[in-house]
């Protein structure tokens, strides 16, 4: 059977799931979930971006743990006890606010062994592993919440954190299980320390690029041949100064997916910039881009 054939059933799937209001993804095949579509904005009715990555009836990777997060895990049904691992794309409180409340709920997972939990680092201190000791360390916001980077964990398993450099263009790809292959490459986001995830699973590639000005190129050639492209549209066609220099414009964003060959574009992180200008946006995107394009809302699910 095609990607092409499974791709538009997997199109029916999600359709009638979010008529339905029924957030469940295929017993089959590799799936995209959307857990959060929104960003910061207080006004839009959405949880922060974040996503999950399933095989089958196994939730296998979570990206970003943004505003919200744990509450969407819980209505999609996933078992936090079924993921290899959690990344970070960027280490702001959208995306990382919800980590405390999974751990706190974590102990009747009947999750073993370790927790992988990734993101970027930079020369200048800023890291992930620094970041978790402020947040859950024993001086930490949540000093109760330690025990889970300590071989005594309350919940039967520990955290074991890793820093992947985000600077420079070097691609990172030193993380791997027996069910996904992870990959990273740092990406332009207003010179705060940001990474792209690349996740090959089950014959699949999925890049989260997140939220990027792609100054140097490096989304595309890191997206090569992707089957679904995820990118934050936080920004119209007419956007104009630094807020550019954190993100990329609809037209850019689609002629990244045309040059990198995606198989699909995918548009989370819809701020309140965006929403309502769908149709216009798509005009910027279709200019550089006629494959699929969805417009992610929370709890779509999509199959590759």
């Amino acid at each position: 059977m095609s990607k092409r054939f499974l791709f538009t059933i997997s199109m029916l799937v999600a359709t009638v799931s979010a008529a339905q209001d029924v957030p469940y993804c295929g017993d089959e095949g590799v799936w995209l979930q959307i857990l959060g579509s929104g960003g910061s904005d207080l006004t839009d009715q959405r949880s922060a971006a974040s996503y999950l990555v399933w095989n089958g009836e196994h939730a296998r990777l979570m990206v970003d743990t943004g505003s919200g997060s744990a509450l969407r895990f819980d209505e999609a049904g996933a078992d936090f006890a079924d993921l290899d691992a959690i990344v970070f794309t960027r280490l702001q409180a959208y995306n990382t606010v919800d980590l405390p409340s999974f751990l706190e709920g974590s102990p009747k997972s009947g999750r073993k062994g370790v927790l992988p939990v990734l993101g970027p680092a930079d020369p200048n201190g800023e890291s992930t592993s620094a970041f978790l000791d402020r947040l859950i360390g024993p001086q930490g916001a949540y000093p109760h919440l330690s025990r889970f980077l300590s071989v005594d964990s309350p919940g039967g398993y520990r955290i074991s954190v890793r820093d992947v450099m985000a600077i420079g263009t070097r691609r990172w790809a030193e993380f791997g299980t027996d069910n996904l292959k992870l990959a990273a490459i740092p990406v332009h986001h207003g010179g705060l320390p940001a990474l792209a995830w690349r996740v090959e699973i089950d014959g699949y590639a999925i890049v989260f690029a997140g939220g990027f000005s792609d100054q140097k190129g490096t989304v595309t050639k890191f997206a090569e041949n992707a089957d679904a492209l995820v990118v934050h549209h936080a920004i119209s066609e007419s956007a104009r100064g630094r807020i550019r220099d954190l993100y990329a414009r609809p037209s850019e964003l689609g002629r990244v997916a045309t040059q990198a060959n995606v198989r699909m574009l995918v548009l989370g992180h819809r701020t309140t910039r965006t929403l309502g200008m769908e149709t216009i946006n798509t005009g910027a995107i279709r200019e550089q881009y006629s494959g699929p394009l969805i417009f992610g809302d929370e709890l779509e699910c999509w199959g590759l």
